[in-house]
C-alpha cells in the first residue's frame, strides 16, 4: 500500500531531519501541503505539531531546465533583499544537497495574510482597505526598483541592457515552437512591438511577475511579503508596470474569465489610477506605458498558446480538444487587447 504520509516532491523523513537541524523550535512530525504547482517552482506549506508553520520551495517534478527553476538563485535574491525596503519573507535556509530531497529547496518562515488570487479570496480584504493595498503594492514595486543592485550583491543577476529585445526574442521562440495555427493578430502585435522598442533607461531589478496575487497582504492594507522571484532579473523597470496592468483586471474586461482577479471587486482603483499612483511615487515617465502593457498581453498570449497545444494533444485530460480551443480563442483575444493597448499610450486597453 502507498504511504498515506507520502507527498509527491517531498522526502518526508529527510526533509523533517533537515528542518529539525536548521529551523528553530521544530516539533515533528511535519505535514506538507502543496500550495501551488504546475510548471513553476512547487510551493508547500509545512506545519509541525506545535503550530509552527513554514513554506518550502523546490523545482517542479520531472525533467526541467535548471536555469528556469533555480531555487538557489531565488533564495539568493530574497536573501539580498532582506533588510531593504522590499517586503520579503524571512528565510530559514537553503539545501543544495540533492540527496536530501532529490532537488535543491529552500525554506521560509510562514507569513500570515491574504493571497488574493481571485474575487473569492479577495473578499477577505475589507472594502475600505483595498485602496491602501493598491498603494502598498505600488510602493512595493517602487521599492524593488530603487534597490541599489550593486550594494546588495545583485549586480550580476542578469544583463542590464536590451531587456525588451531579449524578451521579444525569447517569447517569439516559444510562440513559434507551439504555434499550430495562424493567428494574424499575434504576428502583427509582435512585429509592431519589435519595430518600436522604447529606449531603456537605467536598469533596475525586474520581478518578472509582479501582481497582487504574488503578494501576501494584510487586512489593514499592508503588503507583508512579495513572493515568486523565480523570473527576477535586471532590466527595464516599466516591464513590471506593464505586467501589473495586464493582471489588474477591471469589471467588464472581455478577457476577465481568462484572468480571475480580485481587482474587479469594489474598492480597488481602476488601471488609470494605479498608473497615476506609480507615476507620482516613482517619478518615471509613463508616456510609453501602452507599449509595455501590450508586451505583457503578448507574453501572456504566448504562454496560453502553449497551454492550448498541450490540451489539444491530450496531455491534460479527455476534454482536452474543447478546452484547447477555448484557450486558442483567448490567445487571439489577448492579441487584440494588446494591439489596443499599443495604440493607446494611456496603457488602458479598451478592446
Amino acid at each position: 500500500m502507498d504511504d498515506p504520509a507520502a507527498v509527491a516532491g517531498i522526502d518526508v523523513d529527510n526533509v523533517t531531519t533537515w528542518m529539525t537541524d536548521n529551523a528553530s523550535g521544530v516539533v515533528p512530525p511535519l505535514s506538507f501541503e502543496l500550495i501551488t504547482g504546475g510548471r513553476s517552482n512547487l510551493t508547500f506549506r509545512v506545519a509541525d505539531t506545535a503550530d509552527g508553520r513554514w513554506v518550502l520551495r523546490r523545482p517542479p517534478l520531472g525533467h526541467v531546465l535548471a536555469t528556469a527553476h533555480d531555487v538557489a538563485r531565488e533564495h539568493r535574491i530574497i536573501d539580498a533583499l532582506t533588510g531593504t525596503d522590499v517586503p520579503v519573507p524571512p528565510l530559514v535556509g537553503l539545501c543544495t544537497d540533492e540527496a536530501v530531497n532529490g532537488a535543491p529547496f529552500y525554506v521560509m518562515e510562514h507569513v500570515d495574510g491574504i493571497v488574493a488570487r481571485d474575487a473569492e479570496s479577495g473578499d477577505a480584504i475589507p472594502v475600505e482597505a483595498r485602496r491602501a493595498v493598491t498603494e502598498a503594492l505600488v510602493d512595493g514595486l517602487v521599492a524593488i526598483q530603487e534597490v541599489d543592485v550593486d550594494a546588495v550583491g545583485l549586480g550580476d543577476l542578469g544583463r542590464r541592457e536590451a531587456y525588451v529585445e531579449r524578451q521579444l526574442s525569447r517569447w517569439q521562440r516559444q510562440w513559434e515552437a507551439t504555434r499550430d495555427t495562424d493567428v494574424p493578430v499575434m504576428e502583427e502585435l509582435h512585429a509592431r512591438l519589435a519595430a518600436d522598442v522604447p529606449e531603456q533607461g537605467p536598469a533596475t531589478i525586474v520581478h518578472g511577475d509582479y501582481r497582487l496575487d504574488n503578494c501576501i497582504v494584510g487586512p489593514e492594507g499592508a503588503v507583508r511579503a512579495v513572493l515568486d522571484w523565480e523570473l527576477c532579473t535586471l532590466g527595464d523597470p516599466l516591464a513590471d508596470v506593464g505586467q501589473l496592468m495586464v493582471y489588474w483586471v477591471e469589471p467588464g474586461d472581455p478577457f476577465a474569465g481568462a484572468l480571475p482577479s480580485a481587482t474587479t471587486l469594489d474598492g480597488f482603483p481602476r488601471r488609470s489610477e494605479v498608473l497615476d499612483l506609480y507615476a507620482e511615487r516613482s517619478g518615471r515617465d509613463l508616456s510609453r506605458i501602452g507599449f509595455y502593457t501590450a508586451l505583457g498581453y503578448w507574453k501572456l498570449a504566448c504562454i496560453l498558446q502553449g497551454v492550448a497545444v498541450r490540451y489539444r494533444a491530450g496531455a491534460m485530460g479527455d476534454d482536452g480538444h474543447e478546452v484547447g480551443q477555448h484557450f486558442s480563442q483567448q490567445v487571439a483575444a489577448l492579441g487584440e487587447v494588446g494591439l489596443a493597448a499599443l495604440t493607446d499610450d494611456s496603457g488602458v486597453p479598451r478592446a
